[in-house]
C-alpha cells in the first residue's frame, strides 16, 4: 500500500514533470524562438540587393527600398511565428500544470466520491 502512494505522489509526478519539460522545450525548439529572435530583422529568405560600385541616387534608393521591404516582411513573419510559438508554449505550460494538479488530486477526489456515494445510499 505504501509503495502505491510512493509511486502516485513521488515517482509519477517526476515522470509527468519530465514529460512536461520535454514537451515545453520541444515547443520552444520546434518554433526556433531563439533563432527567430536573433534574426528578427534579417531579410526575408535572404533576399537583398547589394549597392554595387559607384553612386547613383536612383539605384541607391531602389536597393535601399527593396532591402527595407525585405527586412520588414521578414520581421513581420518572424514576429507572427514568435507569437504563435509563445502562445503554443504557454498552452503547453498550462496544460502540463493542469495535468499535474489533476494527477495529484485524483486520490482525494476518489475518496470524496466514495464517501459521497455512501452518503447517498
Amino acid at each position: 500500500m505504501i509503495s502505491c502512494f510512493y509511486w502516485h505522489f513521488i515517482e509519477a509526478p517526476k515522470n509527468i514533470f519530465q514529460a512536461w519539460r520535454n514537451l515545453f522545450y520541444f515547443s520552444l525548439n520546434y518554433f526556433s524562438l531563439k533563432v527567430l529572435f536573433k534574426t528578427l530583422f534579417s531579410p526575408w529568405k535572404k533576399f537583398a540587393y547589394s549597392y554595387g560600385k559607384g553612386f547613383s541616387f536612383g539605384k541607391y534608393f531602389e536597393v535601399f527600398t527593396f532591402n527595407l521591404m525585405s527586412r520588414s516582411i521578414g520581421a513581420i513573419i518572424r514576429l507572427l511565428v514568435i507569437m504563435t510559438g509563445l502562445i503554443y508554449s504557454f498552452f503547453v505550460f498550462l496544460s502540463g500544470l493542469l495535468f499535474l494538479l489533476v494527477w495529484i488530486s485524483m486520490p482525494f477526489w476518489l475518496l470524496f466520491i466514495f464517501f459521497y456515494g455512501i452518503k447517498l445510499i
